[in-house]
């Protein structure tokens, strides 16, 4: 097996809306390059890189996957990732690790949300970045449109590299390749290409894209800039060279076009990566963090071997698979490194590159590359393993919050254990999950990105796990409280031969200050002695977990105990215990009580033009507008404040991307409690009632 050096190795991140091709690219590449005998599709539901059961089933990518593909003398992981914002996790995991990007867009569809989002991932990686254009057999795509589209959306950056030269009988005649002049005319059977000449017909466009790719590549270098405005002519070395410092200097974006199902394009795809896309080193430092304090690692300079975990799949039939990337150093299969992040160590005996689901072991892998080790011991996504002393450790991977929450209940009976055992194994691999038994509600509630999200969820709990389970509306976490001052009085007192029980208290009710319970007494002449006061307040706090409206929480609540009787022999802490909760709850409804539902801050990020639904739907939601402006980091997007109860955003994931066609984002986090509104009081009421007598 060819060894190869951290100067060959290309680490390439596949991003882009869903369906615009990612991974029939990678089949493509695969196919070429003769790592497989057969060019899969997405249709057929063969492809390599989509073989976990839920893929195959929905036809989509779910998770991301690494394919390393020899190419000229270099190695180029490609990491096919998830077009699905559900999935976004598995996006941020891919970007954590690639040193550059492809951004796939749908001829046909033009510039779609997930293509702008994996341009502004890519920025705020701070890789460089190539755009692929695929679906060129379509009749219907048209470069021009797209291209201008391209310009409008992102600027000058985009740079045209391989265009379609298609005829007036809406056929493509072939692929103007801009960097030498030459065209590209490919086989309709093998996804071969023969080179020739710039038909006559296309000679004036040729010109005019060739003048804004010279103009692109200027940008990189006083002496290219010089010969461009002079009109001297600039090599195809040049050209080469400006493409490629234009991509790491982040001023060039390249556009290739072609059709990933026919193989046309792919080659000159696999040449940019080759010649233009950076090696690990390129970035020269790491983001390390030394306690607190963030710190720029060099990663040449380095001597120790470290590997970062960036991806765990808990497989039903392998176990743990931990995917990682050597940051610094070499690894090979003698070493034994120490997990920075949890302590212990680890043996690296045995690890293995992959191509979808096949296992190729390898005894080294050179710093920049990427592998993976099954059945780590004390290792999870995230982690630093080093041969070092050091206890510094990589910038971890970041994450979306998961806000779309559901109840989860299982089909069958005792199955709760099962539940959590199951997703406990799922939130190993997918960070973008929360799972909590909220003693509350009662309720196991899991938390995703999105209503698919969840879906592949409980589908991999039936599959993997034999679970069946149901999911529903969150229960929300009301609270009770009461408003006005009321005297009452509560006498325990049962005889029954022997000793009795009495136990008897005056309580004044009000409102509080305080969250919970604030009990004072201002008993005089030893009415109540005071080694009954803890008994009252224990009795009063135990009746508090249960309110008159609704069976909710009370909350704010003050008592002061004023007076009340004992009795020498029957008097008891439990009587007087019994006697605080029969005051509770003779008291609590006549202090109109009320209830309270949580409130939470809303932010939204949201394009202009979208402004005025998001907030009439606030509106709807009974929430309150706190303010907007111009958002200082999106150009053409507004950031709403507003506050909206809880019992409102069960759905608001799927209602925002309805809204803006995806493009919106939000953060939603609690604030306080507030006084819930009648009409919608009596409604949690009833519901209440009604689950009590179920």
């Amino acid at each position: 097996m060819t060894k190869y050096t951290t100067k060959q190795i290309r680490n390439v991140a596949l991003l882009g809306h869903g369906g615009s091709g990612k991974t029939s690219m990678v089949e493509a590449m695969l196919y070429m390059t003769k790592a497989t005998d057969r060019l899969g599709n997405t249709a057929d539901k063969n492809t390599v890189c989509d073989y976990d059961p839920e893929e195959i089933k929905r036809g989509f990518s779910i998770s991301s996957t690494t394919s390393p593909i020899a190419w000229e003398d270099s190695k180029i992981n490609i990491i096919d990732t998830p077009g699905f914002l559900d999935f976004a996790g598995e996006v941020h995991q891919a970007l954590r690790v690639a040193d550059a990007a492809v951004i796939t867009i749908d001829a046909r569809n033009g510039v779609e949300v997930g293509a702008e989002i994996a341009w502004e991932l890519a920025d705020e990686f701070k890789i460089p970045k190539a755009i692929f254009i695929n679906k060129f057999d379509d009749p219907e795509a048209r470069f021009t449109k797209l291209f201008d589209e391209l310009r409008e959306k992102f600027g000058n950056i985009i740079c045209p590299l391989l265009l379609p030269m298609r005829g007036s009988d809406d056929q493509i005649k072939g692929f103007l390749n801009l960097l030498d002049d030459v065209v590209f005319v490919y086989d309709k059977n093998t996804g071969a290409h023969t080179e020739g000449q710039i038909p006559a017909e296309f000679q004036a466009a040729a010109d005019k894209y060739k003048d804004m790719f010279l103009e692109s590549i200027a940008a990189t270098s006083d002496e290219l800039m010089e010969k461009y405005f002079s009109g001297e002519t600039i090599s195809f070395e040049e050209c080469v060279e400006g493409v490629h410092q234009g991509m790491i200097d982040g001023t060039v974006c390249p556009v290739i076009c072609g059709s990933a199902t026919k193989l046309w394009s792919i080659e000159a795809l696999l040449n940019i990566m080759h010649e233009s896309y950076p090696r690990h080193t390129a970035k020269k430092v790491e983001k390390i963090y030394d306690g607190d304090e963030e710190k720029d690692l060099p990663i040449a300079d380095t001597k120790e071997t470290t590997v970062f975990v960036y991806k765990t799949v808990a497989d039903p039939f392998v176990g743990k698979m931990s995917f990682f990337k050597v940051m610094t150093g070499e690894l090979n299969n003698t070493m034994t490194l120490r997990n920075v992040n949890r302590g212990g160590n680890e043996k690296f005996a045995h690890f293995y590159t992959m191509i979808g689901k096949k296992q190729t072991e390898v005894d080294s892998l050179a710093c920049g590359d990427m592998g993976m080790i099954p059945k780590l011991v004390n290792t999870n996504t995230s982690d630093t393993l080093t041969s070092g002393s050091a206890n510094w450790f990589f910038k971890k991977v970041s994450y979306p919050t998961p806000y779309m929450a559901m109840a989860v209940s299982p089909k069958g009976k005792g199955d709760e254990d099962k539940i959590a055992s199951g997703i406990s194994k799922l939130l190993e691999e997918d960070r973008t999950l929360k799972f909590e038994n909220n003693a509350e509600t009662k309720q196991l509630v899991l938390s995703g990105i999105g209503d698919m999200h969840l879906d592949v969820v409980t589908s991999k709990l039936k599959t993997r796990y034999n679970v069946e389970v149901e999911l529903s509306a969150p229960r929300i976490a009301y609270r009770e409280t009461i408003k006005k001052k009321v005297q009452v009085e509560g006498k325990h007192k049962k005889q029954s031969g022997g000793h009795g029980q009495y136990g008897h208290v005056k309580i004044e009710f009000g409102p509080g200050e305080a969250e919970g319970l604030t009990f004072t007494e201002s008993v005089v002449g030893g009415a109540v002695p005071k080694g009954y006061f803890p008994a009252v307040e224990k009795g009063l706090l135990e009746a508090m977990q249960k309110g008159v409206l609704a069976g909710y929480p009370v909350v704010n609540l003050a008592a002061n105990l004023y007076d009340g009787s004992y009795h020498d022999v029957d008097s008891s802490e439990m009587a007087f215990k019994l006697a605080a909760s029969l005051a509770y709850k003779e008291g609590l409804p006549k202090a109109n009580p009320i209830l309270l539902e949580p409130v939470g801050a809303l932010t939204v990020i949201i394009p202009d033009n979208q402004l005025g639904d998001v907030i009439g739907d606030v509106n709807k939601r009974r929430g309150r507008v706190m303010g907007m402006e111009a958002s200082a980091d999106k150009k053409g997007y507004q950031v709403l404040e507003a506050e909206v109860p809880a019992s409102e955003m069960v759905d608001y994931t799927i209602a925002l991307r309805a809204l803006s066609q995806g493009k919106g984002r939000f953060a939603f986090n609690f604030v306080r409690y507030e006084e819930v509104p009648a009409a919608v009081a009596q409604k949690v009421i009833e519901e209440a009632k009604k689950n009590a007598e179920e």
